[in-house]
């Protein structure tokens, strides 16, 4: 069966090769990539199990673009960021905070391109848009910024708040911190 849902079904053999059911050929990671940047929906399954391993699948493209172009597009900072909240309490939001960020940076792509074709006619740099860059990375920064700021509002005990003059504060009662726990535990299981 090629199709699932709408997805392209991969299938992924023990000897690491990769099968595309619906073309009916072998393809390779980069292959992949390339249906992925064209926007192209599959799903990847173990050819034995038929377990979906689409998300290992894909963190090795990650990886692999990572490693073999000089230009990274995971920050050190980010990537220590991210393991920190493997087996945190706020593991299960950052998730969706991440993709929610992700589309908002892609729209606010598209509405860039918008603009500076309105502006500039059809050119290159409005193609391309690396020029402007810089004004993504402000948003990124600015994006990033608040990411930080939601999680320590989350984390009590994650690093320690710094008050006016970049002073740290001193360690709250053990009484209000379990109080502060209760509220984050009420507030989850309302989730």
């Amino acid at each position: 069966m090629a199709k699932n849902d709408g997805d392209t079904i991969i299938k992924k053999y023990a000897n690491r090769r990769l099968y595309n059911t619906g073309t009916s050929t072998y393809v390779t990671l980069e292959d992949l990539a390339k249906m992925v940047k064209k926007g192209e929906d599959f799903t990847v399954q173990d050819a034995k199990s038929g377990e979906d391993i689409t998300h290992s699948v894909l963190t090795q493209i990650i990886f692999e673009q990572e490693s073999k172009t000089g230009n990274t597009l995971l920050p050190i900072s980010f990537l220590r960021q991210l393991i920190s909240y493997y087996g945190d309490q706020m593991q299960m939001v950052v998730p969706t905070f991440l993709e929610h960020s992700m589309q908002a940076f892609t729209d606010q792509q598209v509405q860039m391109r918008e603009q500076m074709t309105r502006a500039l006619g059809e050119t290159p740099l409005t193609k391309n848009l690396q020029a402007p860059m810089q004004l993504m990375e402000e948003q990124v920064r600015r994006n990033t910024e608040m990411f930080r700021q939601a999680m320590q509002m989350f984390s009590p005990f994650g690093a320690q708040a710094t008050g006016a003059g970049g002073k740290k504060n001193e360690p709250k009662d053990i009484d209000e911190l379990k109080e502060q726990l209760r509220t984050l535990q009420d507030r989850i299981d309302n989730l």
